[in-house]
């Protein structure tokens, strides 16, 4: 039998199909240290392209089985995330020896604090690394559960939904796309960490402003 790879999209999709998208959307949505060496964006746009049917190949995985696994993964594990928070995650992210998990669990403060609630956990569901330390970070700082849940579920279903339809139509419209995934991965992982890029800048032009 042959191993699989929790950090290899193909390999999840290819031993646990949709399965495989909830359990790992859920664990990098909310589950701290780990979440942050699971493919997020990485998985949800290839799995997008394998439920295209085309004349060349019939669909590998059903788009309605990883739309709704990967809306239930991406809201159950943004609120375990919260309760992770709540219940122990300053204690969690103190003992952390990663400094990933630290400068991005202080990003995902600032962006609290900057945007707001709804705003923050909305665009926080889009970029890597941010959205896995956000949720914990919610609870460490008592957001209301209510308007966690309400906009964690929003930013959940969005950022899930938008990308695996995102590879669905390009799968659907362009023959034989799957046959390039490792480029196409590439080029949702650049524009991914775009957002991480633009705040790296933001925060270099406040340091300087300070000065």
């Amino acid at each position: 039998m042959t191993a699989v790879n929790p950090m290899n999209s193909a390999s999840v999709l290819a031993a646990f199909g949709a399965l495989g998208v909830l359990v790992v959307v859920f664990a990098e949505s909310g589950l701290l240290v780990v979440g942050f060496f699971l493919p997020g964006d990485t998985l949800l746009f290839p799995a997008g392209v394998l439920c295209a049917d085309t004349a060349q190949q019939a669909p590998r995985l059903a788009l309605w089985q990883v739309l709704l696994c990967a809306a239930v993964g991406a809201v159950a594990g943004g609120q375990v995330g919260y309760l992770i928070g709540r219940h122990g995650g300053r204690a969690l992210l103190a003992r952390t020896s990663s400094r990933r998990v630290k400068a991005a669990a202080v990003r995902a403060e600032r962006l609290l604090a900057r945007y707001g609630y709804g705003k923050a956990l909305v665009i926080g569901r889009f970029v890597p690394l941010l959205r896995t330390v956000l949720h914990p970070v919610a609870g460490v700082l008592d957001v209301p559960v209510r308007p966690f849940t309400i906009w964690q579920t929003v930013g959940g279903v969005l950022w899930s939904q938008l990308l695996v339809l995102a590879g669905y139509t390009l799968g659907a419209s362009v023959p034989h796309i799957d046959d390039y995934l490792l480029p196409l991965v590439a080029v949702v992982v650049v524009l991914s960490m775009l957002p991480l890029l633009a705040e790296a800048r933001r925060a270099r032009r406040a340091r300087r402003a300070r000065r």
